[in-house]
């Protein structure tokens, strides 16, 4: 058993993983060795499965090589933006997500205005549909959404779905991929990662996505699933404040993109993107300016390069007059903390608005754990009063926005599937900085008296912080 341990500890110790992270499982396997090395085989490594990078990665090699000739003839050359936009560019060299001049992005600042859009959208298909989500649970979105598709089924359009199997858990029956595909034969289904317990390795892997594409034409994520508390219609955790954007042109093929390299590497009948590829319009946006663009992206847990991490961390770095944060749980490695604090040291206005009602209790304890040495930089934070801040945005300078799945936290950054939207220079920005001007008026802002705690209670926050990036 102590050689197993001393074995754990070495391995831990070398292997090229945030400090913070290693630190939680080397006190784990210490001081609990029986407890702690299971739990490391079952939750720590955070990678996915050999079987399933594997799979992966040839599906996105696969279609990378289908991309190209679309980039060539719809994507901005990305070397003009190396020293003027540093997240273009890095998510261009680096993640391979080029950015696009044609389009436009709306933005919507809750479900309720999302969710006539999307429906809009859903009746309009004359070709195809892909769905993937996080949840979809029974309720009024649901069925007024599976109501248009079937209609569309009946009318030829082909639709896909993905739903994550451990997010649909308690919202789904057991196999309800295969109840989907026997309505209709334009109907095919997937249930991601399927939870096996005691028999799968790791299960860290959740497909955190939200993706919605009508023909190639228009796309649309954020934080909303398709379950009635992001519509208003359900009250779990007083209001449930979440967010969405609407993308066209160009952009909206990385989002098909990104939907077929995990449909392709897991199901038997492999979609061609090319016959779901819309033709790439060279105008640029006719809507925004000249600097205009959008750059949609996912991130993975499967190549070891934290894309979303990435992102927030250079968006920070360069702010100069403001960044504002939307995130539902404030749950910080060391690279993002030091970020955020560092700008607010120097003057940058950062804010930071955290729900007022939690969903889970020990991660609101957590978030707030987070807040004193935020608060001592500099830092603003706002607790939104209504309820549940679900939305994952950033805001920065009057010029840039991100809207999203991933949170401020280690799950979103290291372990899940996610995606996001970077778009700069045009009117989306200015309505997602609306958003949060109108959500500081509702919110309480946090003093370092609201982070002050008995002795106990610093005590247990401690050990939680220690632990944090395990949960």
């Amino acid at each position: 058993c102590f050689a197993l341990e001393i074995f754990f500890v070495l391995y831990i110790i070398n292997k090229n993983e945030r400090p913070s992270l290693k630190l939680g499982w080397l006190l784990l396997i210490v001081l609990l060795p029986a407890f702690g090395v299971p739990m490391y085989l079952f939750n720590g490594e955070g990678r996915p499965t050999k079987k399933m990078q594997k799979r992966i990665q040839k599906s996105q090699e696969k279609n990378q090589a289908q991309m190209q000739t679309y980039y060539k003839n719809a994507s901005v050359d990305v070397k003009s933006e190396k020293n003027k936009d540093a997240v273009c560019y890095y998510l261009s060299h680096y993640g391979k997500y080029p950015s696009y001049k044609n389009g436009d992005v709306e933005y919507y600042p809750s479900g309720e205005q999302a969710f006539p859009k999307m429906l809009q959208a859903l009746k309009q298909a004359k070709q195809y549909i892909l769905l993937e989500y996080f949840i979809i649970a029974h309720g009024k979105m649901w069925e007024q959404i599976l109501q248009v598709l079937l209609e569309k089924a009946c009318q030829g359009v082909q639709i896909r779905i993905i739903y994550d199997d451990f997010g649909c858990m308690v919202t789904l029956p057991p196999k309800y991929d295969r109840y989907l595909e026997s309505l209709s034969e334009n109907i095919r289904c997937m249930s991601f990662n399927s939870v096996v317990p005691f028999f799968e390795v790791r299960m860290n892997n959740r497909d955190h996505r939200k993706i919605l594409v009508v023909d190639g034409k228009t796309a649309f994520t954020g934080g909303i699933n398709l379950a009635d508390e992001y519509i208003g219609q359900k009250r779990r955790f007083g209001y449930w404040k979440d967010a969405c954007v609407r993308v066209t042109g160009n952009g909206v093929a990385e989002f098909v993109n990104m939907f077929f390299y995990l449909w392709n590497a897991f199901r038997m009948d492999k979609e061609d993107l090319n016959a779901y590829l819309p033709p790439a319009n060279m105008e640029n946006s006719q809507n925004n300016g000249e600097n205009f663009c959008v750059q949609p992206y996912d991130d993975s847990p499967l190549d070891g390069h934290t894309v979303g991490e990435m992102v927030y961390v250079h968006i920070i770095d360069r702010a100069k007059d403001y960044v504002w944060f939307f995130t539902p749980y404030l749950i910080l490695d060391d690279h993002v903390r030091l970020s955020l604090c560092k700008a607010a040291l120097r003057g940058v206005d950062v804010r930071i608005v955290t729900p007022g009602i939690p969903d889970k209790k020990i991660a609101y304890r957590l978030t707030r754990a987070n807040y004193k040495i935020l608060l001592q930089s500099g830092v603003k934070i706002y607790e939104y009063t209504p309820g549940f801040i679900h939305s994952k945005n950033v805001v920065c300078d009057d010029t840039y926005a991100v809207v999203g799945t991933i949170n401020l936290d280690y799950r979103s950054l290291y372990h899940h599937f996610e995606n996001a939207v970077y778009f700069k220079n045009c009117s989306a920005v200015e309505s997602v900085k609306r958003d949060f001007e109108e959500t500081f008026c509702v919110s309480k802002e946090c003093s370092l008296s609201d982070s002050k705690r008995g002795i106990f209670g610093r005590v247990f926050d401690s050990v939680l912080r220690v632990f944090e990036t395990l949960l």
